[in-house]
């Protein structure tokens, strides 16, 4: 049973899997920022010096014994820009990856070399065709 974890987990795809995942994480993490702390102040600014993240609809107020009901559109809308940066850049990335595999699908193919059986066969048949 250990031996067959041990290659189900060193397999070339597993592998690739998690470095995807561990890259992607950290991606998301920075375009969080980016949007949150780069994006999202400017526009802010511009439309009234408003903190998206702070955009709260209160359906009830907080009393003593209860925190505050609220729909915070304002996270919602800084996390679907994020999204939407995500999003766009992985259709940047299988874009790119595409058309470089189109370009190798257009280039024509060699033809191989024929096989030395061949060559000989044909130098022979050239030689006999001399006499």
């Amino acid at each position: 049973m250990l031996k067959e974890f041990q290659e189900f987990a060193l397999k070339g795809n597993v592998v690739d899997m998690a470095v995807g995942i561990i890259i992607g994480g950290a991606f998301g993490t920075i375009v969080k920022s980016l949007v949150a702390d780069v994006i999202m102040p400017p526009i802010g600014l511009l439309v009234g010096g408003i903190d998206f993240s702070a955009l709260v609809i209160t359906l009830r107020e907080a009393t003593e014994s209860a925190e505050a009901v609220t729909i915070n559109y304002g996270v919602f809308l800084n996390n679907v820009f994020a999204f939407l940066i995500v999003a766009w850049a992985i259709f940047m990335v299988i874009k790119a990856m595409n058309s470089m595999r189109k370009k190798e699908e257009e280039k024509p193919e060699e033809p191989a070399a024929p096989p030395k059986q061949e060559v000989l066969l044909e130098e022979i048949r050239d030689i006999l065709k001399t006499r």
